[in-house]
């Protein structure tokens, strides 16, 4: 009998966990961060050469973005960087993120709100830092939760870098889970005044292709 890949399993399971009525335990998704560290970049059909190819198709200063998966309740892709560019520091509204550096590495620098209000229509408001430091591949997964664990990060590849992340559920500016940017204004150590901003023009995604091997999706489920 052929082996089921690492990310039909990681969807198989993803599909148990978070297309349940109630939310899913702690214990779920130690489960789900065990399995999503055992996934490498060749388990979705990618290594450093191949996305390095991607983002010379549309320039090397900009990233691409392999979707792999979609529904309302969690989506699966993986994000090809190239070194040296910074994805800004933005948030996960309501969010469960569980993400694996696959190859190179990352500075990440992240943080949790203490306390927050408006002004002028923004969002602003004083967070304390959780994560400031580099990952690198070979890792473990990573665990972001709504409230905890660095809901709002920012990410600069110091190698070229490939990250896969499972979001649940994912951006939805229609059911009030847009992306949010935000400037960081330092106040004492360990925490810094952050204030709502415009995306940056500077940022731009492009979408590629997913070659890795084909999922077996649960159409009737949906």
């Amino acid at each position: 009998m052929e082996r089921m890949s690492k990310i039909q399993l990681l969807y198989d399971a993803c599909n148990v966990i978070f297309s349940k009525e109630e939310d899913p335990t702690f214990q779920d998704i130690q489960w789900l961060r065990n399995l999503l560290s055992t996934v490498e970049a060749n388990d979705v059909g990618i290594d450093e050469c191949s996305c390095q190819r991607l983002m010379d198709k549309v320039g090397v200063s900009h990233m691409t973005y392999i979707h792999i998966f979609e529904c309302e309740e969690f989506s699966i892709g993986v994000f090809c960087i190239p070194a040296g560019m910074k994805f800004p520091l933005h948030d996960h509204p309501g969010m469960t993120v569980l993400t694996k550096v696959l190859y190179g590495s990352v500075h990440v620098k992240a943080y949790d709100w203490v306390e927050r209000g408006t002004s002028n229509g923004k969002t602003v408001g004083l967070a304390g830092a959780a994560v400031d430091g580099i990952v690198q591949a070979p890792c473990e997964a990573s665990v972001l939760f709504p409230t905890s664990g660095g809901n709002i990060h920012s990410l600069t590849a110091l190698t070229p870098a490939a990250i896969l992340d499972v979001l649940s559920p994912p951006y939805s500016a229609e059911l009030g889970r847009p992306s949010t940017y935000y400037s960081e204004i330092p106040f004492l150590p360990g925490y810094t005044i952050l204030e709502e901003r415009e995306q940056p023009d500077d940022l731009v995604v492009y979408g590629a292709p997913y070659v890795g091997p084909q999922l077996s999706i649960e159409d009737d489920f949906y």
